[in-house]
């Protein structure tokens, strides 16, 4: 169990400008509180000849290896100085020892964000499952409260650590075959998870997660003599950055929503490996996150050369402070904040408030300075388009009923990925990896590029009816306004006994409220484009209106 309580007394941190942490930090690395004699400090440097410095800003690029990473940099052996090592410092389980130290406030936040409890995904598969009466959040990963309780409308007091599946015992809301599919399937992707090892996967996990750069096949590409190159498991270079790319994002953000991949332009294929490679016989197909891919629009901000980071905000990634059950409730930025409404242009602040710092008003302009290469982008502001746009454009925004009913992207997204009839076969016989039990042992975050699953829990495996893109269906969402609807966890569920026999076929879960638990959700699809869908595809399509 993991208990989260908000900064103690006395706690000081640099994350948040705190000027007593401006005042101290420095002052340590002066008296050498932080800073190994050099000495003791070539003991890890004499193997890790050529790794690169942690971060180029001061102070961290004075701090000490074993600041961060502890061991034993006297010894003479390996096995000697690796003894009490951490491999990632920024792991939750020992972050804040060391991270906490300046940043507690934003680590704090993080560990109560949506990121780290994955509360969203845990409550719509259990309600959909019929696991639970409430489409609300009742579950995280771990067990998180917060303590000085929530500030905001939508916050909550505390969620509880999802359960584990005992097959021997009854379904029912506390011992349900879905907790057993989330813990073995779908909860890779939060900050106490490394996540899956394979191509597009890897990452880290806790602030290393976002902070640390890993490539697709996960192998190092930096100067660390002791790091062998062509073993997967190790990010790009030993370095911490605020210059988060999309492709990072996209180490987790490829199921469910799938936004990460659908904001480049991809969508997983049905899984042939098509094209041709220039080789006889030999498909050439990258396969990432465990499928194939189509290449389709991608978001317009992604061609324009904008990262995510570019439009969320910190509240976004790293949590505001309050524990959230959906991402909507969670997410603040919305499209109105960059680029104005049809009676006022940006605000450059969010709906909530927030300094949106990298937008500003350079005369009748709002301009956005990219967080990845510092170029300059001229925003587009609504009531320009209102003023100088096509007739098409002043036509749809002049009418009320769009601007008070619809999302910006309910016209402007053009596809979305659609997987539907999720078929999926729990096998009671077989033993799978649980991502909520890591592998016992006195320093798991140690685990360098080990997986840290333990093998736990049943077997499952999943397949699904078909996929496509075209003309999303459009429904109410959660604010009350057009959006555009995906398949949810649309799942057809077969159990197969610890016999091989099968204990239930091709189930179909019924909610609490009586409805299918084949469900559609409504989505901010990221692939927006400035030419809109046509009125006939969104009025005149069975498909469009549900």
């Amino acid at each position: 169990m993991h208990r989260i309580c908000v900064q103690p007394p006395g706690t000081w941190s640099q994350g948040h400008s705190s000027p007593l942490a401006k005042v101290l930090f420095p002052l340590f690395i002066a008296l050498g509180a932080f800073v190994l004699p050099a000495t003791a400090q070539e003991g890890c440097v004499s193997c890790h000849k050529g790794i690169e410095t942690i971060a180029t800003v001061s102070p961290m690029d004075q701090l000490s290896c074993t600041f961060c990473h502890r061991g034993t940099p006297s010894a003479q052996t390996k096995g000697e100085a690796h003894n009490g090592l951490y491999a990632n410092p920024s792991d939750y389980r020992v972050a804040q020892e060391i991270c906490g130290v300046c940043h507690y406030d934003i680590l704090s936040n993080s560990m109560k964000s949506l990121h780290a409890t994955s509360a969203g995904i845990i409550s719509g598969a259990r309600f959909t499952w019929g696991a639970q009466d409430t489409k609300n959040s009742l579950y995280a990963t771990y067990s998180v409260t917060d303590d000085d309780g929530p500030a905001g409308p939508h916050g909550l007091k505390a969620l509880k650590a999802l359960g584990r599946y005992r097959p021997s015992r009854p379904i029912g809301p506390f011992n349900h075959p879905v907790d057993d599919y989330l813990r073995t399937q779908c909860l890779r992707c939060h900050l106490w998870s490394k996540g899956e090892e394979r191509a597009g996967d890897y990452r880290a996990s806790g602030c290393a997660a976002c902070h640390v750069i890993y490539g697709d096949n996960g192998t190092y590409q930096g100067n660390d003599q002791a790091i062998d190159k062509g073993a997967p498991g190790r990010p790009l270079f030993h370095r911490l950055t605020k210059r988060i790319p999309t492709g990072q994002c996209v180490h987790c953000h490829n199921r469910g929503g799938r936004t990460g991949v659908s904001f480049m332009g991809m969508m997983e294929s049905d899984g042939y490996g098509s094209p041709w490679s220039g080789s006889k016989g030999e498909k050439g197909g990258v396969r990432l996150h465990g499928k194939y891919y189509n290449h389709l629009e991608p978001d317009l901000h992604d061609r324009a050369g904008l990262w995510c980071i570019d439009c969320h905000t910190t509240n976004d990634l790293h949590g505001d402070g309050d524990i959230y059950g959906k991402k909507e409730e969670a997410v603040e930025i919305e499209c109105t904040d960059c680029h104005g409404t049809t009676r006022t242009p940006s605000g450059l602040r969010t709906s909530r408030g927030t300094r949106l710092n990298n937008l500003s008003r350079q005369g009748s302009k709002v301009v956005l300075i990219s967080k990845s290469d510092g170029r300059r982008h001229v925003v587009p502001q609504v009531v320009d388009a209102m003023r100088d746009g096509s007739y098409e454009a002043r036509a749809a925004m002049g009418i009320k009923a769009h601007l008070k009913g619809l999302e910006c992207y309910a016209c402007h997204a053009r596809w979305a990925p659609q997987c539907y009839g999720c078929h999926v076969q729990q096998s009671i016989g077989e033993a799978d990896g649980d991502w909520l039990r890591p592998k016992p042992g006195k320093d798991r975050s140690s685990q360098g590029a080990k997986s840290m699953r333990r093998p736990m829990g049943t077997k499952w495996r999943e397949t699904r009816s078909y996929l496509r893109w075209e003309t999303p269906a459009l429904g109410i969402n959660a604010e009350g306004r057009v959006a555009p609807f995906i398949p949810g966890c649309q799942v057809i569920f077969t159990q197969i006994g610890a016999n091989g026999t099968a204990r239930i076929t091709s189930k179909v879960f019924t909610t609490s409220t009586g409805t299918s638990g084949i469900a559609h959700n409504p989505i901010q699809p990221h692939t927006v484009s400035a030419r809109p869908r046509s009125c006939p595809d969104c009025h005149a399509t069975p498909k469009a209106l549900g």
